[in-house]
């Protein structure tokens, strides 16, 4: 299958060029995407420029319409899109089709969200004056995606940016072109008028720059690594562009005495090693106090070297491949890294199974400090560190010696220890009892520090970043 640029409501013809390979069989080729040069983006961008004006113009019932339609068409279609997301990316079946209702369920959110935009009036400081306060949009926005979560990151930017009546060009990412075409395809048929919606296939350094610096784009929303966000930052701001960023993590899990060994070990087994690894909310640090240590680590390295590591579409596998061999070679470091400064590695080793493919078993550090490189460096694997603290306030320094501030969580029978943690994590998102990974799709999504940068995603909060705000007067 060839994927195509979507520009102006026509798939346009390019040369195809690189392959999407399926990382649980490498033989297995999904398709072909676009590898477009600069001017297909800027073809996009202008086609969006072109129908913003009559896009945030339309009604609210139109806007509904469309999401709605959108949403209905991935939920009745999620079982067939998870199965090319588990190809294609890597995740298990159950979690890719996961994923697609995650997908359908955020246009629909979205597609009530349309209905509920609302203004203020306000009394003025001043006798006989009125005060209102409207939202419009932002105008064309450009997204850029990651490969670990194909469909719902496309879906989490998409939807609002529509809703609040937006027009949108997507750059996806170049490892999961299958997930964002199939996205692409859905919307092209939802009444949505030509123009609005456009993706262009191709590399970061070619049509993800030319979109970044365009200054036909009023804002840019991207997920990825904080190298890549960096430069996008440094761009938009000499452009004075609106900017949303959101840029992985360190995420700490702490584990204090008092907690339920099995709600721990559960929390951080899902957190740190379902996904493979390779969210930007895994539980990547586990920081557990003296005296459920030892007791901790040898319930879960337990745990985790009964997780079955095989084909993403197989019905007894936990844990899918990595994404790529160069992901692949990037975990193998990184144990190396660990190993060489001290750390004692259980698990790490590739593994073969009857399809060739990027298979690690997941990997847990022990006897490792908080200045190590493992712990301070994000990995993007089913790589777990411990790091042994003796109390509570200890754990709760070392969990905010981090760069990053995506996701914090902690298991304890304290209702003191939770409290304090939920007030004082330097994170944007805290957990108590759960994995560091899984968040609702109707409330904020966001970090602090090197994670994040702008306005939250998700729920509500979306508006702040793709609307702007006009206050009016009147003389009555």
């Amino acid at each position: 299958m060839e994927y195509k640029n979507l520009i102006a409501g026509d798939w346009s013809e390019t040369v195809a060029a690189a392959a999407n390979i399926n990382p649980s069989d490498t033989q297995d080729v999904l398709g072909y995407a676009a590898n477009s040069p600069a001017e297909d983006m800027e073809r996009a961008i202008a086609a969006a420029r072109d129908a913003a004006p009559g896009w945030a113009a339309s009604t609210p019932q139109q806007r509904f319409d469309v999401l709605d339609a959108i949403g209905t068409e991935i939920l009745a279609r999620k079982a067939e899109l998870g199965k090319l997301l588990s190809r294609e990316e890597g995740k298990t079946l159950p979690e890719g089709i996961g994923e697609a209702a995650r997908a359908g369920q955020i246009f629909k959110f979205f597609a009530g969200e349309t209905l509920r935009q609302a203004g203020e009036i306000l009394g003025s400081v001043r006798p006989g004056v009125g005060v209102e306060v409207t939202r419009s949009p932002v105008g064309v926005v450009g997204l850029i995606t990651p490969w670990n979560f194909p469909i719902a990151i496309p879906a989490w930017k998409i939807a609002p940016a529509l809703a609040y009546g937006n027009a949108v060009v997507l750059k996806p990412a170049e490892l999961t072109p299958g997930c964002a075409h199939a996205l692409a395809e859905i919307i092209n048929r939802s009444g949505l008028p030509e123009g609005v919606f456009n993706i262009v296939f191709g590399t970061g350094s070619t049509v993800g720059q030319t979109l970044v610096q365009s200054r036909h784009v009023d804002a840019i929303s991207f997920t990825g690594s904080v190298e890549t966000g960096s430069a996008i930052a440094a761009a938009c701001g000499a452009q004075r562009k609106k900017l949303q960023l959101e840029m992985g993590g360190k995420n700490p899990m702490v584990v204090l005495d008092d907690a339920d060994l099995e709600t721990a070990v559960d929390a951080s087994l899902n957190g740190a090693f379902f996904s493979t690894g390779q969210r930007c909310t895994a539980s990547s640090r586990l920081i557990v106090t003296e005296g459920i240590h030892d007791r901790f680590v040898a319930a879960l390295g337990e745990r985790m070297t009964r997780l079955r590591v095989g084909n993403a579409l197989d019905d007894s596998t936990q844990i899918g491949p990595v994404v790529d061999e160069r992901q692949l070679e990037k975990d193998l470091y990184y144990l190396d890294v660990a190993a060489s400064e001290g750390g004692q590695v259980l698990g790490g080793q590739t593994l073969q199974r009857s399809t060739k493919g990027f298979y690690l078993a997941p990997a847990l550090v022990t006897e490792t400090s908080n200045d190590m490189r493992i712990n301070q460096e994000e990995v993007f694997g089913p790589l777990a560190s411990v790091i042994r603290v003796a109390d509570y306030d200890e754990a709760l320094v070392v969990a905010n010696d981090t760069p990053f501030g995506l996701s914090a969580g902690i298991c304890t029978g304290s209702l003191k220890y939770a409290t304090h943690f939920k007030a004082h994590a330097e994170a944007g998102m805290a957990m108590v009892n759960l994995p560091t990974a899984g968040v609702d799709y109707h409330v904020p999504f966001g970090g602090t520090k090197g994670s994040s940068f702008g306005a939250r995603e998700q729920g509500s909060h979306a508006k702040e970043f793709y609307t702007k705000v006009k206050t009016a007067y009147t003389l009555a």
